[in-house]
Parts: C-alpha cells; sequence; structure tokens
C-alpha cells in the first residue's frame, strides 16, 4: 500500500522568544518491507537550519534550530511510504545492550505488582509470538480506549489501575506484561490508516516482541491484531520517551502551546 502522511507540528508562545532547538521524529523508517519512498519538512517561517542524523535505535532524526526572534513556528513532514501485507523482520539479532534494553523496567513500563498477575499468565508453554498474542488479547481486554482518559506523562501501572487509555497506555502495558515474562519486546511509534476515517489522524503505538523463530513480531494491542499495511512505522524505542514526535528547548520566559494535525491516505 503507497500511503501519504502529512504531520504539522506549529509552536506558538504567548510572547517573542530569542532561539529554540527541536528534535523531530517524524520520519518514516525503511526496512521490515517499509520503505519511505519521499520525505521533505516544510517550515514556516522558511529557511529553518535543519541536519539530520539516526539515533542508537536507528531511528531518523531532524535537529532543527531557529536563532531569530519568533512567537510561532510551523514545521510540516510530509511522506510517502510504501507500506508491506505484514511486518517482515529485516533485521539481525540485537546487540547485548539492546536486549537488556527491551527485557528491563523503565519509567513508563515498570515491573509493579499491578503487571505481575498479567506477565505470570504468559510464563509457560509456547513461542516468545504465542505467548505475547496472549498477553496482547488479555491487555485488550482489561483496556477500555477513551481519548482523554491518561495524558502522556502516565505509566503503565496507572492505566492498568485506571482500566482505560490511549494506544499509547496499551503499549507501555504489553511491554511491560512482556519483559516481565521474559520477552524482549519494545515500543513503536508511527501512524495507523483507516479507511473509515475522514483523514485528520493521531500518531499511533503498538509494540514488537522478539521471537526466536520469526525474529521481531508486531503486535497491536489497541486493536488486538498484527501489523498490517495499513501501519505506519516511524521509530522504536524502550517506551515512549525514546521516541515522542518533538522534544526541544528555547530561550524565553513565554508560555508554549504546541498544535498538532495529521493527515493521512492512501495515494
Amino acid at each position: 500500500m503507497l500511503i501519504g502522511v502529512e504531520h504539522r507540528t506549529s509552536f506558538v508562545y504567548a510572547a517573542r522568544i530569542s532561539e529554540a532547538y527541536t528534535e523531530l521524529r517524524v520520519r518514516p523508517l525503511s526496512g521490515g518491507g517499509q520503505h519511505c519512498t519521499s520525505f521533505r519538512l516544510v517550515t514556516d517561517p522558511p529557511g529553518v537550519r535543519v541536519r539530520s542524523y539516526r539515533d542508537r535505535l536507528g531511528n531518523d532524526v531532524q535537529h532543527l534550530e531557529v536563532l531569530e526572534d519568533h512567537d510561532r513556528i510551523s514545521i510540516t513532514a510530509v511522506s510517502e511510504v510504501s507500506t508491506p501485507a505484514a511486518f517482515a523482520d529485516s533485521t539481525g539479532p540485537p546487540s547485548p545492550l539492546q536486549l537488556y534494553d527491551y527485557l528491563a523496567p523503565t519509567e513508563y513500563a515498570p515491573f509493579s505488582d499491578a503487571l505481575r498477575e498479567l506477565s505470570a499468565a504468559v510464563e509457560g508453554e509456547g513461542t516468545e509470538a504465542e505467548r505475547a498474542a496472549e498477553v496482547m488479547r488479555a491487555v485488550r481486554g482489561l483496556l477500555v480506549y477513551e481519548p482523554g482518559a491518561t495524558d502522556v506523562m502516565t505509566r503503565a501501572d496507572a492505566a492498568l489501575a485506571l482500566g482505560r487509555g490511549v494506544c499509547q497506555d496499551f503499549a507501555h502495558v504489553m511491554l511491560a506484561a512482556c519483559r516481565r515474562a521474559g520477552i524482549p519486546s519494545r515500543y513503536v511509534s508511527g501512524y495507523l490508516y483507516d479507511p473509515l476515517g475522514q483523514g485528520e489522524v493521531a500518531s499511533h503505538a503498538w509494540v514488537d516482541v522478539l521471537d526466536a523463530e520469526r525474529g521481531w513480531v508486531s503486535f497491536d494491542p489497541t486493536h488486538d491484531r498484527e501489523q498490517t499495511e495499513a501501519y505506519v512505522r516511524v521509530a522504536v524505542g524502550r517506551d515512549y520517551a525514546d521516541v515522542p514526535p518533538t522534544r526541544g528547548v528555547f530561550r524565553g520566559t513565554a508560555e508554549e502551546s504546541l498544535e498538532v494535525a495529521v493527515r493521512i491516505a492512501v495515494l
């Protein structure tokens, strides 16, 4: 499937600031059967300094510098992506450091008592992918999707206690349970094309697990299914903290507000 994505981020300040430095993780990945066929950034005002690099997890990062006084800047990432019918792992085995990262608890996905019962249910027979699928089904039964019930700082144990949340929460609960059961797992950020939607969407989150036979296998606990051609992968990490679409600092005392709009369509 060929998918087009426009991801616009606007930073608005209550008063003029003197400089700003921002990291973006909005360029879709190439790998696992997915190919980012084109990508460009459009800034308003134009002429913003941009440089690109790849972080240690393999994600494409754009670093922006705005050194002139301003009270607003808009950045639109325009991508075209070819997606596979199913995710096909194209990487080799993870390094020892990566394996450690994907088995260890994190701030968002802690090994708390609330996750013990969920992980204990899948510590028996079956491959890593089979046991992870059990976790996915359990998470889907324990959480109700409810926008606004949580925020970007909510941890897995808090979402589980609340019994509701958004895709980020579903992913963090599944991550924590799988890792506690000894299944290497990583957080995936990206987009999901919904043919019944009206064009305006938000970012999505799901989970990869490492299976001894299949390699990385991609599961979406929010929708209780494996990744399909409707998914666009943007970044992977230990949890959300590794892959936020934007992160940055600015010099000034003005209050900042963030506006985000995403449009996705089949081309």
